[in-house]
Order: structure tokens, then sequence, then C-alpha cells
């Protein structure tokens, strides 16, 4: 198993996986487009796992200059349980220390139980102390 930066080459594969994994919500916000711009703007930031001559593993990140974001950490189900999900994380956390960057957040439905669960197992603290509020300005209501 190889860890390596994500490049925009890597999408079809990466919406591959992200397709046949429960508890991922796929919007327009990950087509090809908005997704080759954010590795631009957070150049270095996100990875993933290959093994077995195919991508079975992923993670996205990005930074608002104070805060790091994870998106879609994904690992297949024939790949989990053997640490791949946490490499692919600490990937992304030494990077956003590199940058100055050392308090992360990722954003999980609350129905996604096993999602909810490794980040408990993993460390990261629920936070029940602020609410998430989002705003659509567009009249599509998947982006």
């Amino acid at each position: 198993m190889n860890i390596r930066e994500m490049t925009i080459e890597d999408y079809d594969d990466i919406m591959a996986l992200f397709r046949v994994t429960p508890g991922i919500g796929i919007r327009e916000a990950d087509s090809r487009y908005a997704t080759e711009a954010y590795l631009i703007r957070n150049p270095g930031l996100s990875f993933i796992a290959i093994a077995d001559g195919k991508v079975i593993g992923c993670v996205m990140c990005g930074h608002d200059g104070r805060r790091g974001y994870l998106q879609h950490l994904v690992v297949m189900p024939a790949y989990r349980k053997q640490g791949i999900g946490e490499k692919l994380f600490m990937s992304c956390i030494n990077a956003l220390q590199e940058i100055g960057i050392y308090k992360t957040h990722i954003f999980v439905f609350k129905s996604n139980d096993p999602a909810n669960k490794f980040w408990s197992d993993k460390g990261w603290n629920f936070r029940d102390d602020i609410n998430m509020y989002s705003f659509n300005s567009s009249s599509n209501e998947n982006v």
C-alpha cells in the first residue's frame, strides 16, 4: 500500500470509490472542475492510498488560513481495519502542520455511524458546543 498526493488525474477513480461508499454525499461541489479548483487552492494537502494497482482510499483536505478541514475520508471496505484511514488523515495533519495549521475539523453526517465511531475512536472530539449553519445562494439544492 502506498500513499501519495492526490491529483486531478485520480478524479475518476476517486468518484468511483465515493459512489460505492455508504455515507458519502456527492454534490455538484464534487464535480471534476470543482475538485481541480480545490486541489489547486490547497496544494499538497489531499492524498490517496493505492494497493494492488488501484485507488483504495482517499482524503481531501483544505484550509481557511486558520483551521484545516477534511472531506471525504474513504477506504474501500475490503481494506478497512488496516490503519489506512489513519495514515491518510495523518498525512493531511502533517501537511497542515508544515504550513502552521494545528487544528482540523471534519463534518460527518449524523447518520454515518461507522464514520462517527471511526473519528471518536481516533481521539477526535465530538463538538456539541457549536451549531453549523449553511446558506445556499444558488437555486440548485445540490451544490
